[in-house]
C-alpha cells in the first residue's frame, strides 16, 4: 500500500468512526507531512509504508523540534501512532514503528480563569434590545452557564434546547449526546433571543437556517471563529481581557461549581469528560485559587519570619 492510499483509507477510517471534524483534518496534515518528509529524504521507494522505519520517524521528529512547539509535536506523534497502529491491526504492517517514540512531555499551565464578578461582568457586557446583542448575551450565559465547548455551542438546534425543562442536548467529542442543564439566566436570554431571531435573514435572499439555535447576522449557523472573536470583544469590555476565549468561560464554569460544592462526577458528566482525571484537573486549578487568595489576604501569608 502506498503512502497516499494508507492516508485516504485512514481519514475513511476516522469519518466512520465519527471522529470530530477538527481531529480529521489534523490528523491527515499531520500524517500527510511525514509522507511529504519521507519523499525528501529517501529514495522513491519510501512510498510504500512498509518503508517508513523508527528511524525516519526519529528524523522527522528532529526536524519539527526546531520549529514547534512540545504540545504540536506531541499531538503529531499521536496522529502517527494512531495511523500506524490502524495499518498494523488491518496486516498492512507487522508491527507499529511509532510506538517505539516518546511523546514529548507537554507542561500543562493552569488553565484562564475570571472570578465570578468578572465573569458577570463579561456575561452582562452586551448591551442593547438589537438582535445581535440578545444572541451575544444567550452565548455568552450559555458558555459560562452550562460549561458548553465552542464547537458544542455552535452545534445547537432549536429544538435541541427544551426551555420549560432548563436543559438542552448537545452533541460532544466523538458524536456523543449528552444532556446539560441551563442556568435560570440562560434560560432567561435565550427567551430574548428568540423574539428576535426571525430578523436575522440574509440581506439579499432573505434566507435563514431554520434549524440553528444561533445565527449570524446573515442568517447562517453561527461558527466557532464568530463566538470567539465576541468573547475576546466582551471579554475585553467586561473584564480587561482581550484574550479570553470561549474555553476559559467552560474552565471557569466547572471551577465555580467545584468552589461551590458540585460534585466532581457530576461536573464529568455535565461537561462531558471521558474520563474523571480530566474533571480532577478542575481541584488542582481550585486549590491553586485558593492558595492565591491566601497569600494575598491571610496575614500570616503576608508576615515576616
Amino acid at each position: 500500500m502506498t503512502l497516499d492510499e494508507s492516508i485516504g483509507a485512514f481519514v475513511q477510517h476516522l469519518e466512520a468512526a465519527r471522529a470530530s471534524p477538527r481531529t480529521v483534518v489534523e490528523y491527515e496534515h499531520d500524517v500527510a507531512g511525514l509522507a511529504a518528509f519521507a519523499r525528501e529524504r529517501a529514495s522513491a521507494a519510501v512510498d510504500d509504508v512498509r518503508a517508513v522505519d523508527v528511524y525516519l520517524l526519529r528524523g522527522w521528529l528532529a526536524v519539527l523540534a526546531r520549529k514547534h512547539a512540545p504540545s504540536s509535536i506531541a499531538r503529531k506523534v499521536a496522529a502517527v501512532r494512531t495511523w500506524m497502529r490502524w495499518m498494523r491491526r488491518r496486516g498492512v504492517i507487522a508491527s507499529s514503528p511509532a510506538d517505539q517514540l516518546v511523546t514529548p512531555k507537554v507542561r500543562r499551565g493552569l488553565p484562564t480563569l475570571l472570578s465570578v464578578d468578572a465573569a458577570r461582568e463579561v456575561v452582562e457586557s452586551p448591551l442593547g434590545d438589537g438582535a445581535v446583542a440578545r444572541r451575544d448575551r444567550a452565548i455568552l450565559e450559555t458558555l459560562y452557564g452550562s460549561g458548553l465547548r465552542v464547537s458544542e455551542l455552535c452545534g445547537l438546534d432549536v429544538d435541541a434546547v427544551d426551555l420549560p425543562a432548563a436543559s438542552a442536548r448537545v452533541l460532544g467529542k466523538g458524536r456523543k449526546e449528552r444532556v446539560v442543564p441551563l442556568g435560570r439566566k440562560s434560560v432567561e436570554a435565550i427567551l430574548l433571543y428568540i423574539t428576535v431571531r426571525a430578523g436575522m435573514v440574509h440581506p439579499a435572499r432573505k434566507t435563514q437556517d431554520p434549524k440553528a439555535l444561533f445565527l449570524t447576522a446573515r442568517g447562517a449557523r453561527i461558527y466557532p471563529r464568530a463566538v470567539e472573536k465576541l468573547v475576546h470583544a466582551y471579554g475585553a469590555a467586561g473584564a480587561g481581557r482581550a484574550d479570553l476565549h470561549p474555553h476559559a468561560l467552560r474552565h471557569t464554569c466547572a471551577t465555580h461549581m467545584l468552589d461551590g460544592g458540585a460534585d466532581l462526577r457530576a461536573i464529568q458528566e455535565m461537561l462531558g469528560h471521558a474520563s474523571l482525571s480530566t474533571t480532577q484537573r478542575y481541584a488542582h486549578v481550585s486549590m491553586e485559587h485558593l492558595l492565591r487568595v491566601y497569600d494575598a489576604a491571610h496575614p500570616l501569608a503576608r508576615s515576616k519570619r
